[in-house]
This record gives C-alpha cells, sequence and structure tokens, in this order.
C-alpha cells in the first residue's frame, strides 16, 4: 500500500479521514479531514499522478461535510454551519481558475442537506430531508454545469430516496401500505409524482431498510417482524422477478460493501452481530447464489454463542421484539450479569455491529439483550412513528417490558442488571430509572441527552429547531406537557436510584453539557435526600414523605 494522501489540518496538527471520492477518471482525490474531539471539518483536493507520490492538497475547503464530483472538473458539495447544512456549492476547476457557484439554499431550519451520488454514477442527488418530509434534486453529469432538476416537491409526510439505471429513476418512497417503503419507477425525463409506478412493496411482516441497484437487479435490506435480516433482490425489467435469500441466524448488521464486478450484477456486504466479527459475503443475482469471499476458517475455532430472538408484552398489548446474545441455555443464565442496551429515536435501529468488548462479556459469562423499542426504526417507519413526539413515552414503556420479560424467564435478577445507552437512548433509559429503579443495578449512559424540555425551549441551540419532529414543539401546550411527563432531568425525585456512570464532553454541540450538569445535581440532591432515610443498620426506607418530595422539587425547580 503507498501512501498518496496525508490528513495534514495545516500545520496544525493531523486529522482522521471521513470520507473519499475519486474523480470520475480517477485523476481528482477529494477527502474530508475532521480533527480529533472537534466538529469542524476540511476538505482538501489534491491530483493524482505524477512522481510525487505524497499529494498536497491543491485547494482546501472549510466546513465541507458531504460531496461528489461529476465530473473531473466538477465538484458538487455540502457546508456545515453550527451543525446545519443548508447551502450547496459547484465548484468548477477550469483553465482560468476556480469558480465557485451556490447551487442551492435551504430556507426551512427543520430540512438537512446532503450531497449524494447515483451508483452508476450518472447522477449526483441533493437530498433535503426533515423528520416528516423530503426533496431530491439532482444534475446529470452529461450536463454537469447545469443547475438542479427538482425531482418531486416536498410534502408534509412524503419521504423519499432516490437511484438512476438505464435512464430511469429507481425511488423508494413511503407511499406503500401504512405509509412503509415500497420501489417506484419513474422516467428520468418525467421524474415527478404523477409518473412514478408501483415496482415493489415489501412482503407482509418484513420492512425494507436499505436498497442498491445494481445491473438490471436490485438488492434490497429486509428485516423481518423479529429483526431478522434478509436480502431479497428483484430484476428491474419486467416481468419482475423476486428472490429472497435467507442469512445466517446469528446475522445481526448489515454493511454493504461496493465490489467492482464485471457485470455489475453482485452485491458485496459484511454481516457481524455485536458477538461476531465481521464475515465478507458476495451475492451474485446471475448465479442466485450467496457465498463467503475470504477465508472463514478462522471463525470456526470461535467458541459458540446462541442467538435467541424474543417478544416482550408492552403495557398496551404492543409486541416488542428483543435479541438475546448468550453462552449458557437460558435456563443457565439465572445468575449471569445482564447488560441490556436501548436507542429508541429517530427512526434508527439499535446499532448490533461487532464489539470485541461485547465478545469478551458474552466469554466471560455476561448475557447481552437489544431491546428493539418504538421511536427506532427496526419494525419500519410506523414502529418510530408510534415511539415519537406524543407517543414518546412508549418507549419506555417497552424497555420496562423487555428487562420484565428477560427477568420472568430467568435471564439475570434486578441485582445483577445493568443498561447502557448513548445519546437520544439516554431519554429512555433515566425515564425508566426515574420510573422503575428496582429493576436495575446500574446504568451507563454516554453522552446522553437528559435535559429534552430544557433543550427544546431553547431556539439558540443548534438543532432544537429540526427536531422537533422527535420530541415535539413546546410552545405546543399539549407537546410540552407530554415531554415533561419523561424527561429525565425533570423527573427525579428522592428514592433508591441505580448506580449511574455518566461520560459526557465538554465541547459537545449536540448534547449540551449544561443539561448533563443540571441532570447530576439534581441527581445528587435527590440521593442526599434518600439517603437521610436509610438507617444506622443499612435497612433501606421507603416512606418517603411528601414533604421530602416537595422539599426536592422545590430546590429542584
Amino acid at each position: 500500500m503507498v501512501e498518496v494522501f496525508r490528513a495534514d489540518w495545516g500545520g496544525d496538527g493531523y486529522g482522521s479521514i471521513q470520507r473519499v471520492r475519486l474523480s470520475p477518471t480517477e485523476t481528482m482525490l477529494a477527502a474530508t479531514v475532521k480533527k480529533d474531539d472537534h466538529e469542524e471539518t476540511r476538505c482538501m483536493l489534491a491530483h493524482l499522478g505524477g512522481v510525487n507520490l505524497h499529494q498536497n492538497a491543491m485547494l482546501v475547503l472549510d466546513n465541507v461535510l458531504s460531496f461528489e464530483w461529476a465530473a473531473d472538473d466538477v465538484l458538487f458539495y455540502s457546508t456545515q454551519e453550527a451543525l446545519r447544512c443548508l447551502r450547496v456549492f459547484r465548484l468548477h476547476l477550469s483553465d482560468s481558475g476556480v469558480q465557485t457557484t451556490l447551487v442551492y439554499e435551504e430556507k426551512d431550519p427543520e430540512f438537512f442537506v446532503e450531497v449524494s451520488r447515483s451508483r452508476d454514477q450518472r447522477l449526483v442527488t441533493i437530498n433535503c430531508s426533515s423528520k416528516i418530509s423530503s426533496e431530491v434534486w439532482f444534475v446529470d453529469s452529461k450536463t454537469p454545469l447545469s443547475f438542479p432538476t427538482l425531482i418531486q416537491s416536498r410534502q408534509p409526510g412524503l419521504l423519499y430516496h432516490v437511484e438512476h439505471s438505464d435512464n430511469h429513476l429507481f425511488i423508494l418512497a413511503n407511499t406503500g401500505a401504512h405509509q412503509e417503503y415500497q420501489l417506484l419507477r419513474a422516467p428520468l425525463a418525467s421524474p415527478s409524482m404523477p409518473h412514478w409506478v408501483p415496482v415493489f412493496s415489501a412482503l407482509p411482516g418484513t420492512v425494507i431498510k436499505d436498497m442498491e441497484l445494481l445491473q438490471h437487479h436490485c438488492v434490497f435490506t429486509v428485516k423481518d417482524s423479529q429483526c431478522r435480516l434478509q436480502i431479497q433482490t428483484l430484476t428491474t425489467q419486467e416481468p419482475y422477478q423476486l428472490n429472497t435469500v435467507q442469512l445466517p441466524y446469528w446475522a445481526c448488521d448489515l454493511s454493504p460493501q461496493h465490489v467492482g464486478t464485471v457485470d455489475g450484477g453482485s452485491f458485496g456486504f459484511l454481516l457481524s452481530s455485536p458477538v461476531h466479527p465481521p464475515v465478507r459475503y458476495l451475492y451474485s443475482s446471475r448465479k442466485q447464489k450467496l457465498s463467503i469471499t475470504e477465508d472463514d476458517t478462522w471463525y470456526i475455532s470461535l467458541p459458540e454463542f446462541n442467538t435467541t430472538r424474543l417478544w416482550a408484552a408492552s403495557q398496551d398489548g404492543t409486541m416488542v421484539p428483543l435479541t438475546l446474545l448468550h453462552m449458557p441455555a437460558i435456563s443457565e443464565l439465572h445468575n449471569a450479569p445482564l447488560l441490556l442496551h436501548v436507542y429508541g429515536a429517530y427512526g434508527v435501529d439499535l446499532n448490533m455491529t461487532f464489539s470485541p468488548e461485547k465478545r469478551l462479556l458474552l466469554e466471560d459469562g455476561w448475557a447481552l439483550a437489544y431491546c428493539h423499542v418504538r421511536g427506532g426504526g427496526e419494525r419500519g417507519l410506523a414502529w418510530h412513528r408510534a415511539g415519537s413526539v406524543l407517543q414518546k413515552q412508549r418507549g419506555v414503556e417497552d424497555l420496562a417490558a423487555c428487562i420484565q420479560t428477560l427477568h420472568r424467564l430467568g435471564v439475570s435478577h434486578p441485582a445483577l442488571t445493568a443498561l447502557t445507552a448513548r445519546s437520544a437512548g439516554a431519554v429512555l433509559a433515566g425515564a425508566l430509572c426515574n420510573h422503575n429503579p428496582q429493576l436495575l443495578r446500574a446504568v451507563i449512559l454516554q453522552a446522553p441527552f437528559l435535559d429534552v424540555l430544557g433543550t427544546m425551549q431553547d431556539a439558540s441551540l443548534p438543532l432544537t429547531v429540526e427536531e422537533r419532529g422527535e420530541w415535539g414543539d413546546p410552545l405546543i401546550r399539549e407537546h410540552r406537557d407530554n415531554i415533561a411527563s419523561y424527561c429525565p432531568c425533570r423527573n427525579i425525585i428522592p428514592q433508591l436510584y441505580p448506580s449511574i456512570l455518566i461520560t459526557a464532553y465538554s465541547e459537545d454541540r449536540r448534547v449540551p453539557l449544561s443539561g448533563v450538569m443540571k441532570y447530576v445535581e439534581r441527581l445528587k440532591k435527590a440521593i442526599q435526600i434518600c439517603t437521610t432515610r436509610v438507617g444506622v443498620n443499612g435497612e433501606k426506607s421507603t416512606d418517603l414523605e411528601t414533604g421530602d418530595v416537595e422539599r426536592f422539587l422545590s430546590i429542584s425547580t
């Protein structure tokens, strides 16, 4: 391997390379570099080739988040300011110099703008997305200096994503049953919604998670009702033919890997789980065959582990999927320490990629549980809607149901149960600690979002306005009262809490440190009041008087 580019931060040390793009003929390279512990990024452009292998950047662009080449001399990129991406520029490298042109500017602060490119490299797309709507523009690489063309103007509730093949757009939009994603097709020359023709909808009980467009085939990553992964392939020409490929039972995460093939009909991807290292697979749509692309014999020596998929009945009767990873049989897990994971926000699936630390815990006798609660995306867009805004409390109820179900099945017990969550997942974890602290012994919160009400009331913070689609708008009385009902910071009371470890970051602009500190101070006061009710012999009293709670609330407000 030859080093051709260095992530030099302009004389102020080095950063880490975040994203790399080559121009169509691979004569130009663009890469974004992020300095450690900072949000700021720089995009560096360099010529490739020549005798100097260590390329110096010929041009540096500040605060670039996403970018794509439309031609060897035309680059489109979006800029980020205070965590918001609202503008897209076109950079033209010509003999007369460098020309920069603003080609798109977003006026709605609830929208986020990103530049992407179709897999066949024909189109550069400008993707404008909010929590409830999206809009896509495109530039044809055959005319890279043209201004973007709108595919379909934004409509409340309409979400869509675009790919291209053979002068047709293949559109993944939430126009299917129950507002779930389905595949539609439209001519490139007539891209608007009246010309969208349905091609494929997910089979009952499954939801589409991702799509890759190959030559003559479309590959879907889908999940069934228990969050098991599958891939389904569909021919892109009539008569459409669907083929379903079952994946290993242990697979919990699929990451696409672009593979250069002669026929363009192969889909490469990595399969992993929190305790299983990634394995590279290749699916050939022509042969309809799934194969491992590298020597996997060393995996045979890995100790056996079990992947058990369960259901938990939530408070309103909704069945919540739950994935349990363990080495002994379930019947032998009563005295095993249990580590639970939860997220449940933004329609994002719980992170289940491989983690060496999780593998070590498993081999040391732990059981690991992943709670796919409402508010996440594991069961589709409806699953997210069922746990957002006015329904956010459902995610807390789902989490409690998952823990109680495991304990009833004989998996661990409260004295050996810990919960871990990060960022927005800490909302559910913190709310659970306030309402059901007896279910847990310990909690680990990483960069936790805990002061939901205080943050959402401060419109000057970078993400507050665009986050209203997830948490609600506190200017609306019903939304404000709902946020107040579950906000971890607001609902602390004097009681016995689990042991809590919190890690936060002083320069984190996504989760303000002030909210974390407010939570910690209120928790300390609550614990101080509670400890005065513990007897000299260590007996824990549960008869907190009304005055204790009132006194606490008065000093914490």
